[in-house]
C-alpha cells in the first residue's frame, strides 16, 4: 500500500524536476543567446563606428576686427528744394533740361510777363518825373521861390513813385524762376503755354556733393559714437561698394517713444552716385580696433550646453581603453597599419562677435590651428577624416543678398 501511494509521488517529483531543467535551460539559452548577440553588435559597431569622413578645413588666424555700431538711414541732399512761383501765370520758357546740373543764379524757366514790364516801365517813367521835379523843388527852395511844405510834398511824391516802381520789378522778378544754389534740377514735366498756381511745384533742385545720411541709434550707443567717427555706407545699388564719410552732428536729445537718438553724418558723394532718398546701412567706427582669432560661422557647433568646434590632428585616431583615455600602444599597433592621415578632436570654445559669415574666437582655438569648417554633422571625437578644400564656406565679413 505504501509503495503504491510512494509511487504517484515520486513521479511528480521527476515531472517538477525535468520542468525545472527545462526552464533553467530555456533561460540559459535565452541569456547565452543575447550575450553572443550583444558581442556580435559590439564587434560589428565597433568596426564601423569611426569610418573615415571628407571635411572641409581652414586654419585659424587672427583678423583685425573695428568695433561698429549698425544701422539703417536714408540720404538727404545737403542743399535740395522743390522750386516754384510765388505768383501764377503762364510759362513762358523753359531755359534748362531734365536732370542737368545748374550754377547758383542760373534762370531755370519763365513766365509770361509783358503787361508787368510794361507797367514796370510807366511806374519807371512816373518816378524819373518825380525825382526832376524834386530836384527843381529842391533849387527853388533855396531862393525862396517856393515853400518848405511844397518841397517836402515833392520828395515824398518822389520817394511813392520810387516805391511803386521797385514793388513791380520785384513782381516782375517772381516770373523768373532762378537757382537758389548750385546743384542738379530733377524731370521737368511742364511746357511753355502751361498755366501754373502760385506754390505749384514744377522742379526738384538738389545739391548732390556732398550728402547726408541721417540714422537713428540706441541711446545705449550714444557714447561710442563721436563727432568725426568714420562711417561706412552701403546701399543696394552699387553692391560691393562702400561710401565713407565722419559723424557731423547728433540730435540733443532722444526720442521718448523709442529710447533712440538721431546721428547726422556728411558722407561724400563726387560722382553723384548717392542720391536723396535712398535707403542705406550704416556702420560706424566704434572703440580700438581688437584681433580676434576668426573662423567662419559655420565652423562653429552651437548647443545650449556649450559651442564646439572640431580640430584636424595628423596621425591615427588613438584607440580608447576601458576607462575613456588613449591607449597609446593600440594606437602604435594599429598606426603601422595605414589608414586615414588625419582624425579630429571636438573642442570647447568661447565666442566673441560676429561680421558677416565670421564669428571672432575668444578661447579654445590658437592660431594655426587647422579647424573643420562643414562636414561636422557625421563626427565625433577620433574620427578619421580625408581633407577636400575644393569647397570652402562662405567666409565674408561684410556679404551682401544675392538678387536673381
Amino acid at each position: 500500500m505504501a509503495d503504491e501511494t510512494a509511487s504517484p509521488k515520486s513521479k511528480l517529483r521527476k515531472r517538477l524536476i525535468i520542468v525545472i531543467a527545462a526552464v533553467v535551460a530555456l533561460f540559459a539559452l535565452l541569456v547565452g543567446w543575447n550575450t553572443v548577440k550583444g558581442i556580435m553588435i559590439g564587434r560589428f559597431m565597433r568596426s564601423t563606428a569611426n569610418p573615415t569622413q571628407t571635411v572641409s578645413t581652414m586654419t585659424a588666424a587672427y583678423q583685425d576686427w573695428q568695433p561698429h555700431v549698425d544701422a539703417v538711414g536714408n540720404v538727404r541732399a545737403v542743399h535740395g528744394a522743390d522750386l516754384a512761383f510765388d505768383v501764377a501765370g503762364v510759362v513762358a520758357e523753359v531755359d534748362v533740361k531734365s536732370g542737368v546740373g545748374v550754377k547758383k543764379g542760373q534762370v531755370l524757366m519763365t513766365l509770361r510777363s509783358t503787361q508787368d514790364a510794361a507797367t514796370l516801365a510807366a511806374l519807371r517813367a512816373t518816378a524819373h518825373l518825380a525825382r526832376l521835379t524834386a530836384e527843381r523843388s529842391r533849387q527853388q527852395l533855396a531862393v525862396q521861390a517856393i515853400s518848405q511844405a511844397q518841397y517836402d510834398a515833392d520828395m515824398a511824391t518822389l520817394a511813392s513813385a520810387r516805391a511803386s516802381a521797385a514793388a513791380q520789378a520785384a513782381l516782375v522778378a517772381k516770373k523768373t524762376l532762378r537757382a537758389p544754389f548750385a546743384g542738379r534740377i530733377g524731370i521737368i514735366t511742364v511746357n511753355p503755354g502751361d498755366y501754373l498756381g502760385a506754390g505749384t511745384t514744377v522742379v526738384t533742385l538738389q545739391q548732390l556733393d556732398p550728402v547726408y545720411v541721417d540714422f537713428t541709434t540706441p541711446q545705449a550707443s550714444l557714447a561710442l559714437l563721436k563727432l568725426g567717427s568714420k562711417v561706412g555706407v552701403t546701399v543696394d545699388a552699387f553692391k560691393g561698394r562702400t561710401f565713407t564719410g565722419t559723424v557731423s552732428a547728433t540730435d540733443p536729445k532722444v526720442d521718448l517713444s523709442t529710447r533712440n537718438v538721431g546721428i547726422e553724418a556728411t558722407v561724400a558723394n563726387p560722382h553723384e552716385l548717392l542720391v536723396p532718398g535712398m535707403f542705406t546701412r550704416v556702420a560706424v567706427d566704434a572703440g580700438v580696433a581688437q584681433r580676434y582669432v576668426t573662423l567662419p560661422q559655420t565652423a562653429v557647433a552651437y548647443a545650449p550646453y556649450g559651442d564646439t568646434v572640431f580640430v584636424v590632428h595628423p596621425g591615427t585616431p588613438p584607440a580608447l581603453g576601458a576607462d575613456g583615455k588613449p591607449v597609446k600602444a593600440a594606437a602604435a599597433a594599429r598606426a603601422g597599419k595605414g589608414g586615414a592621415a588625419h582624425y579630429v578632436e571636438q573642442v570647447a570654445v568661447k565666442t566673441g562677435p560676429t561680421r558677416g559669415d565670421q564669428v571672432a574666437v575668444v578661447s579654445g582655438i590658437q592660431p594655426g590651428d587647422l579647424v573643420v569648417t562643414s562636414g561636422q554633422l557625421k563626427l565625433r571625437n577620433g574620427t578619421p577624416v580625408d581633407i577636400n578644400n575644393q569647397v570652402q564656406p562662405a567666409f565674408n565679413p561684410n556679404p551682401q543678398p544675392v538678387e536673381e
